[in-house]
């Protein structure tokens, strides 16, 4: 295993699950996209991390990808003040000291609705189930199997066009890691091996499109539907996992 890799982007990922803990308790309604974007590239500064987004390759506009309602994933931070019911995802991805670490979660602004509970639970629980696959030996198609399993029983859209990936010493490498698949297919997993697994769902069709005028970033479900992201970096050790962007 490459020591200096793991242990960088150990750190990176506390940093990145602290930012999101209190990015948690920071967002609240009546805030805007971009004001919380400001707060967010403080933060990440703050903590002696680079703004992986700004760099001329991603060329994003903004620190952090917030996706809201209908919004899927890539969402760039807009002047639309946050409403009490509002489903939002973020997206960041963070640089430390030389590699690269990405997350995402999906909240409700107060209280959720039954069907916004449903979404939200069963996307989780698709990353968990994903990331519990994980060990040396394993196959990717096992990780996309059991995505893809759990987001059906919860009779959400499985998006299949947008796909996890490898990080390290770049944003995104290969293997890509899709949110279906069949048990024993696809690359093995090696110990050393940093992926991550991202479920992506809709409450409805899981067709998404870009919207027209925003640079070609945000994706948005073609139906309206609300869409919902979960996502943490894994390293793959000798006899399982370990989840690098958690407390």
């Amino acid at each position: 295993m490459d020591e200096k890799k793991i242990a960088a982007m150990r750190a990176g990922g506390k940093i990145m699950a602290q930012i999101f803990a209190e990015l948690k308790e920071y967002t609240q309604p009546g805030m805007t996209g971009k004001e919380i974007d400001a707060w967010v590239a403080k933060k990440i500064t703050d903590y002696g991390c680079g703004i992986a987004y700004y760099e001329p390759e991603v060329d994003f506009p903004g620190a952090i990808c917030i996706s809201v309602n209908d919004e899927l994933i890539h969402g760039t931070p807009k002047d639309i003040p946050f409403e009490e019911g509002d489903k939002i995802s973020y997206d960041l991805v963070i640089k430390y000291q030389g590699y690269y670490v990405d997350s995402a979660f999906t909240m409700v602004l107060g209280k959720p609705t039954a069907a916004q509970k449903h979404l939200l639970s069963f996307t989780e629980s698709a990353l968990y189930e994903g990331i519990a696959q994980v060990k040396p030996g394993a196959k990717l198609g096992d990780i996309g199997f059991a995505v893809q399993k759990t987001l059906e029983k919860g009779r959400l859209g499985v998006i299949k066009n947008y796909v996890g990936h490898g990080i390290g010493e770049s944003m995104h490498m290969p293997p890509e890691v899709p949110n279906y698949g069949k048990k024993g297919h696809g690359y093995a997993l090696e110990p050393g091996d940093t992926i991550c697994i991202e479920p992506m769902s809709s409450l409805g069709k899981p067709d998404t499109v870009v919207v027209e005028g925003d640079d070609g970033w945000t994706v948005c479900l073609k139906d309206g539907s609300l869409g919902c992201h979960f996502e943490h970096t894994i390293l793959v050790t000798e006899d399982g996992y370990e989840i690098l962007t958690q407390a």
